[in-house]
């Protein structure tokens, strides 16, 4: 069993899949639909949103009650298999995109797979969540209406530990509109845009509440045209991870209510929530049920940890969806040079996914279900 899955895994490493690049994408799903067809015995639908490729098995003719959610792009660039190339040495697994998530895919494969009954489950891998799920948000948040329960088969967090909370994320462009002038000849007569981005950014770095875990970063600035001219434009973007919806409408409140500061500037403001908080309550109970059945199966003890890293877990955790998340792969460097899966860890963090599923198909743990649909 150990070396088939290895063998999967092993397979989605070997096709790189980085996010932006969108026939990557396909060639990928193309891999994850064959390596999820030979375990599962059937083959996915294919759904392409906006040129990005996302797969789903959907198992039963009646209500969905789990669903299971994993991603199949990365953030590593084509080539990187020659740099970091897939490897297998002294218990640890190597390559671009193992640790996040492709580990996490084929272990979600091999854990229904052994699932005496399916009906209930619906299985979708998505093709763009590294780079905020644009397209695929709505068919995430459609295929969890009348679920119990979503299970992320993300990476876990350090040391194994379930993501039992996760920061929502917002996202937010400040422009400044200024006005042109020869920088040596009449500065005096400009309105310089980047200056005003100065002062803005430090409005919005104070905006932020440690206390409360809500970060408010300005990143990528930009302004002018020329050396030698007062910058007419500029702009930046700017970072939001808060564990709250209500923090996420204060910071929304302060960005939108940003004001000039020099006379005759003038300020545009887009964005705003890319993804709500998976709040501890989202996960609570089938954390609790996690760790009873890691007991029953001889595994470690389980933990929790909170991060500021969204999933796709934070829009069902959003609908009021029992959501539990980073069932996948134990290792680290998620993005890094050093990214790594443990070998060890694989069987038993697979047998306690499949645990959970069952469980929750027969009904032995029924967390905060919500009122459902059928499936059109």
């Amino acid at each position: 069993m150990l070396g088939e899955l290895l063998a999967d895994i092993q397979e989605l490493v070997t096709c790189e899949s980085p996010s932006t690049d969108l026939a990557a994408v396909a060639a990928s799903a193309d891999v994850v639909a064959r390596v999820g067809a030979r375990r599962l015995g059937v083959a996915p639908e294919r759904i392409v949103l906006d040129g990005r490729t996302h797969l789903r098995w959907r198992f039963g003719d009646g209500l969905a009650r789990v669903l299971l959610l994993g991603h199949h792009d990365t953030v590593w660039p084509l080539g990187s298999l020659v740099t970091h190339p897939f490897g297998v040495a002294g218990g640890v697994l190597r390559g671009p995109g193992c640790f996040d998530m492709k580990a996490g895919v084929a272990m979600a494969f091999h854990a229904v797979a052994t699932l005496p009954d399916r009906a209930g489950i619906t299985l979708l891998i998505t093709g763009d969540e590294e780079i905020g799920s644009p397209s695929s948000r709505e068919l995430i948040q459609a295929e969890a209406v009348g679920c119990v329960a979503a299970l992320v088969l993300e990476a876990s967090a350090d040391g194994g530990a379930l993501k039992t909370e996760r920061k929502g994320v917002s996202l937010y462009r400040v422009r400044a509109h200024g006005l042109a002038a020869h920088a040596g000849l009449e500065p005096e007569r400009g309105i310089n845009a980047a200056v005003e981005l100065a002062h803005q950014i430090l409005v919005v770095n104070e905006i932020g509440d440690p206390a409360l875990g809500t970060t408010v970063t300005p990143t990528l600035l930009s302004a002018g045209t020329s050396t030698n001219t007062v910058p007419a434009a500029g702009e930046f973007a700017v970072d939001v991870r808060a564990r709250t919806v209500a923090e996420q409408e204060r910071v929304d409140k302060a960005m939108h209510a940003l004001v000039p500061r020099l006379e005759g500037a003038r300020l545009e403001v887009t964005g705003g929530a890319n993804r709500p908080p998976l709040e501890a309550a989202s996960s609570a109970s089938l954390f609790a049920h996690a760790s009873t059945l890691a007991a029953e199966l001889g595994l470690p003890a389980l933990t929790s940890a909170s991060v500021g890293g969204g999933s796709d877990g934070n829009f069902t955790a959003g609908m009021g969806v029992a959501t539990l998340d980073g069932l996948g792969a134990v290792g680290g460097g998620a993005h890094a040079d050093d990214e790594h899966v443990i070998i060890s860890e694989l069987a038993g963090r697979t047998a306690l996914v499949r645990a959970l599923v069952g469980d929750l198909l027969a009904g032995r743990t029924n967390p905060a279900a919500v009122s459902g649909r059928r499936r059109p």
